[in-house]
């Protein structure tokens, strides 16, 4: 099973949905804690929502059980450690006992996990895809 990951900073929106197109992205859940902030501009909740069906007839989901808690998204703002923020948003998933929660099946479509991260290397969806291959396997991540 192919999981995709996107983050949407440092890309124009020209990139940003061109990158989802060509991928054939059918779905999109969003696995931010603050999806409703300003400064996400055409990535905030209701225009995203708006934009991936208008422009690519994407379906756009939000998934808050796979989005960092409040205090793990601060201890990763003031420059915590990489490998101890790994370890803490792993037992989160553990805890929050994700892969019984969410279904295999709604990644049979093309389906990517949305952050604002410009790259994948420091950023929690790369560890929601480690995570379910643990627990699933057979999953090949792309990173768009």
């Amino acid at each position: 099973m192919e999981m995709y990951t996107i983050g949407f900073t440092k890309k124009s929106a020209v990139e940003f949905f061109g990158s989802l197109r060509q991928a054939g992205i059918q779905r999109l859940i969003d696995v931010r804690l603050n999806n409703t902030s300003q400064l996400a501009g055409i990535a905030k909740k209701e225009n995203l929502a708006f934009f991936l069906w208008e422009i690519c007839r994407i379906e756009y989901r939000y998934e808050p059980l796979l989005a960092p808690t409040q205090a793990l998204f601060v201890y990763k703002r003031q420059k915590g450690q990489w490998s101890e923020y790994e370890q803490r948003f792993f037992a989160l998933l553990r805890d929050r006992r994700i892969e019984e929660r969410i279904e295999q099946k709604v990644f049979e479509r093309p389906t990517v996990l949305l952050c604002s991260e410009a790259t994948a290397e420091y950023c929690h969806r790369r560890l929601i895809i480690e995570y379910l291959q643990s627990q699933w396997g057979n999953i090949k991540a792309i990173h768009l």
